[in-house]
């Protein structure tokens, strides 16, 4: 994997371009008008208005540097290939236990760290987990290291 790509879904994708163009447009005006606002009230060293909103146009240029850095470096992905575990799959694993009886599937989809939500099911392929699976066919098991110790997964479906 190429470190300076950001791998995303499509639809991760547009929703970055709708945000940067709702950042670019209506963000920057309304920020200028609240700066102008906050000028005319007189002295800016002990005007809170207007630093609160200097602090916010600075949050709003680095939102819009860092999309526009990570649109710049942007891999589109798409379904994964069902034989590999890759970046846009969906692999199913069971946990294993040491005492031999196997916890419930769980699926997982690995996708970019931009669009990682493990409440959704989406883990980062460089997760600990997600780098485990990277490259793996059904039925291998893995183990990955957590600060409780190793933990086994074996691959039941790729999709």
């Amino acid at each position: 994997m190429d470190s300076a790509k950001e791998y995303l879904s499509q639809e991760k994708h547009d929703a970055l371009v709708k945000e940067l163009e709702q950042l670019k447009t209506t963000e920057r005006r309304e920020v200028a008008t609240q700066l102008e606002f906050a000028k005319s009230l007189g002295d800016l060293s002990e005007n809170a208005e207007y630093h609160e909103a200097r602090d916010r146009q600075a949050d709003i240029e680095d939102r819009i540097a860092k999309i526009e850095d990570i649109l710049k470096h942007a891999a589109i992905i798409g379904q994964g290939s069902h034989s590999l575990a890759e970046i846009g799959s969906k692999v199913t694993v069971r946990k294993n236990s040491p005492a031999g009886e196997n916890g419930k599937e769980e699926e997982f989809t690995l996708v970019g760290s931009e669009e990682a939500d493990v409440t959704k099911g989406k883990i980062s392929y460089q997760s600990p987990l997600g780098s485990a699976l990277m490259g793996k066919k059904k039925g291998i098991t893995i183990t990955v290291s957590t600060p409780k110790g190793d933990v086994n997964y074996t691959i039941s479906a790729i999709k």
